[in-house]
Order: structure tokens, then C-alpha cells, then sequence
């Protein structure tokens, strides 16, 4: 069944001078204005578009793609201040209102919030930045496993750090004692499940940890040797940050992962620099 909020896949029906009407099923017919139509479309052919509201709260598709949709979070600015809410730019043409009761704090013209899509009880497309009424905080079900990959949206930032949305579902939160780089909010970045606490608050990652977190760590330092030619000045007395920008891993992850190509008699160990062996 089509979907307000969604892309789908929708069947012509027929042409008109001003578009194409969709068949929307139980939404009824949808048109598809002719700006948006391929003049080599006809009636049974099936176009992927978006649906959304017009003007006048009428169902209306589009060939265009939104930052988000329904379910989904998406970082966007404001770009005008209106009488029941902000209105904010999120790829179409007709702004997304965020109702002043959706705001966790007001917004403001300008400015980025990180938001929720969902349908309204009027049945309208909105967006909230109270994420934490649409997603869960807590790991209460066993959904994580510690050390696993996630997709994580940085929503926003804490005295504690980073609050990130993790697969669209979940709200976890990555410490600033756990920062090895700058983040910003807004950003898509990949993490993994560092721990789930008594209370089933999630803490995050930036980091992989364990040992397959060492070996692919081992093997990225062992290819970065190879394309120097055989030895480079960085060992594990350099600082935590010349080590980072090289490998994007921690000290600690990087003294191990030496340790194990040393161990495996691939590398020798010098006091200014690490060489391949012979």
C-alpha cells in the first residue's frame, strides 16, 4: 500500500497537460505534476516517487528526494519562524513544520537540529527534536551485543559528550574521555557498543575494540610500512594524536597491534622507528 511520508512505487493511471495520476491504491489517486514527469512516460509504467502534503494538505508525489522520511532523523535549519512552529528545509519544496511542542529547546532561524519525521494526529508529515518520544534509550530486549558496528547520527552535544541515534532506533551517548577526534553534530559516522549499563543506557563508541579491532588495526599498519618503503618514524612513543591522524586508531590499540606484527616476526622494533623484517 503507498505510504504519506515514503518513497514508493507507484503504477500511471493517466496522462493529463498537468502531470500524471498515480495510482496510490487506498490513498486514491496522486498526482505527479508535470514538471516532475518524463515526457516517454505512459499509463502502466511505474514510477518510484515520494509522497508528501501540498500547500493545501493535499497528497502530492514528487521525483525529488527529502533528507529523510517518516522513522527516519535527518539534521536540518530552520529557515523560517511561523505562528504554530519552525519550518525547516528538508529537500522539497514545501518546508517540514517542527510545532513549538516538538522543540526540546526553541529554535531558531538559522540555525540545525537534528529531528524526527512522523505523521501528526492530523495526519500531517512534522518533525520533532524531542527524539527521545520517538527512540529508545535503553537497551531493555539484549537489541546490541558489545563490540557490534553501528550506524550512528550525532543528534547533539552533552557536558557528558556526544548524544548519537544509533540505527535509527536507539539514543546512546559517546563520552568525551572517549573522543579521540572532533565530531560535530549533524554528522553520520560508523561506532560500535562500547557497554550497556545496569539501567540499559547505551554507551558508544567511535573506536572497534577486541582483538579483530587489533588485527585489522595490524594490517593496516603493516600496508602503511609497506607504502614507505619498508619503515616509518612513527612507533609507541609517538603522541596520541600523530598516531590517530595516520591510523585512526588509539595509542593503546596501536601498541598492541605493533606488539602482535612484532610478535609474528614482521616487523623489528627500533628506538626512532619501526622496520619490516627481513
Amino acid at each position: 500500500m503507498a505510504e504519506l511520508g515514503k518513497t514508493n512505487i507507484l503504477t500511471i493511471l493517466k496522462k493529463v497537460d498537468f502531470g500524471l495520476y498515480l495510482d496510490g491504491e487506498e490513498l486514491g489517486e496522486i498526482l505527479l505534476p508535470r514538471r516532475y514527469a518524463s515526457k516517454d512516460a505512459n499509463e502502466g509504467d511505474e514510477l518510484k516517487v515520494f509522497i508528501y502534503l501540498d500547500s493545501e494538505d493535499r497528497l502530492i508525489a514528487t521525483t525529488e528526494i527529502p533528507f529523510a522520511e517518516i522513522g527516519q532523523c535527518a539534521h536540518l535549519k530552520v529557515v523560517s519562524i511561523g505562528k504554530f512552529g519552525a519550518f525547516l528545509d528538508w529537500g522539497l519544496p514545501k518546508d517540514i513544520l517542527a510545532p513549538f511542542k516538538e522543540q526540546r529547546i526553541p529554535m531558531l532561524k538559522g540555525k540545525f537540529y537534528t529531528v524526527f519525521l512522523f505523521i501528526d494526529v492530523m495526519g500531517r508529515i512534522a518533525a520533532s527534536s524531542k527524539l527521545d518520544s520517538f527512540l529508545k534509550e535503553e537497551d531493555l530486549d539484549d537489541h546490541f551485543t558489545i563490540n557490534q558496528k553501528v550506524n550512528l547520527h550525532i543528534s547533539r552535544q552533552t557536558e557528558l559528550g556526544y548524544k548519537a541515534v544509533i540505527n535509527g532506533t536507539h539514543i546512546g551517548l559517546i563520552h568525551n574521555s572517549d573522543l579521540l577526534q572532533k565530531i560535530k553534530v549533524g554528522e553520520i559516522k560508523d561506532g560500535y557498543i562500547k557497554k550497556i549499563r545496569t539501567d540499559g543506557r547505551i554507551d558508544l563508541t567511535l573506536q572497534e575494540k577486541g582483538i579483530e579491532a587489533i588485527d585489522n588495526s595490524a594490517q593496516n599498519i603493516l600496508d602503511f610500512i609497506k607504502n614507505k618503503g619498508g619503515s616509518i618514524n612513527i612507533t609507541d612513543k609517538s603522541s596520541p594524536e600523530i598516531i590517530y591522524e595516520h591510523f585512526k586508531i588509539s595509542k593503546s590499540v596501536y601498541k598492541k597491534a605493533l606488539g602482535k606484527l612484532y610478535k609474528d616476526r614482521i616487523i623489528v622494533i627500533e628506538k626512532d622507528k619501526i622496520i619490516l623484517s627481513e
